[in-house]
């Protein structure tokens, strides 16, 4: 089975439109940028995991030819407004060829997607399946278990999933998706010891306040330690509103204040916030190593692909 991370970014995307932030200077220096977040897993069966802004550009990228099922973890529309791109599948195959595509998401999610999306049913480009956490459904030879996230009161069908299939030995193998989340209440036990954990970061620090309900680093360490990934923890849907010392723009909206910025356990200056790719990777390694976790910390960049 491949991961392909097609998106990795926030609901705006890094560098922004329209800010000149350290970070966002520094990702256009360096000719990189982050897409909104999506996952696609592709054995025998392609799964697509979420459907953001970027789905034409993504999916094109990486030449999918075909998509067997869409995961919709929520109703933000950087995780399923892309939808309609779903529409060249039909309109570019033979007539008569098409399959709707199976699209599987909770109720409360339903209620806000379809008012916008209805007509995708009715041409019969999609197919809605509702989805409820703790009940597990087959998508090809992929078996999914959604576990309820919170997300905040704006977010109220957030769904993260369990996803069980074989790896290239035939082996069984276990992913979890987090999606956004700042809780998961509830959590199921087949949520502990994956293989593979994917989980946000979308701060290098947990912020004063956080408004949007989503994970920084510093408390994605405690979720880390909590489920026990045993092969590999990636992580996705980073943004841009740490505040870098020093930076004019700290005092735009987005950028949010640390409440207790992460330091090394023997005490000394906060880690530096990072900007680029590159300076993620370095501090999330020294994070780890300082901390003495026996656990392997990719952060993932757009169009990233692991054979697992």
């Amino acid at each position: 089975m491949d991961i392909t991370f097609l998106g990795t970014g926030g609901a705006w995307g890094v560098p922004e439109l329209n800010c000149d932030c350290l970070i966002c200077r520094e990702m256009r220096r360096q000719g990189e940028k982050r897409e909104r977040t999506s996952l696609l897993l592709t054995n025998k069966t392609t799964l697509l995991i979420d459907c953001g802004p970027d789905a034409r550009s993504q999916l094109s990228r990486n030449k999918v030819d075909a998509i067997d099922g869409v995961l919709i973890t929520h109703e933000h529309s950087d995780h399923y407004i892309g939808l309609d791109e779903l529409f060249a599948y039909k309109r570019n195959g033979p007539r008569g060829s098409f399959n709707p595509i199976p699209v599987y998401l909770t109720s409360k999610s339903h209620e806000v997607i379809n008012k916008r999306f209805d007509y995708l049913e009715d041409m019969e480009v999609i197919r809605i399946y509702r989805i409820e956490p703790d009940r597990w459904f087959s998508v090809g030879e992929f078996e999914v278990l959604p576990f309820d996230t919170f997300h905040g009161p704006f977010a109220k069908g957030s769904v993260g999933f369990i996803i069980k299939c074989k790896d290239v030995s035939g082996k069984d193998v276990q992913v979890v998706y987090t999606s956004d989340f700042s809780e998961i209440p509830g959590p199921p036990s087949e949520l502990f010891n994956p293989d593979y954990l994917v989980i946000q970061a979308f701060w290098l620090n947990e912020p004063v306040n956080n408004r949007p309900n989503h994970m920084s680093f510093q408390r994605a360490i405690d979720f880390i330690e909590l489920l026990k990934p045993r092969k590999e923890t990636f992580l996705v849907h980073i943004g841009d509103a740490d505040m870098v010392p020093g930076d004019p723009a700290n005092n735009i909206l987005k950028k949010a204040e640390p409440k207790n910025p992460l330091r090394p356990p023997s005490g000394g200056d906060p880690y530096p916030i990072p900007l680029n790719q590159a300076q993620w990777q370095k501090t999330v390694d020294r994070v780890i190593s300082d901390r003495n976790l026996p656990y392997k910390v990719t952060v993932a960049y757009d169009d990233l692909r692991i054979k697992i």
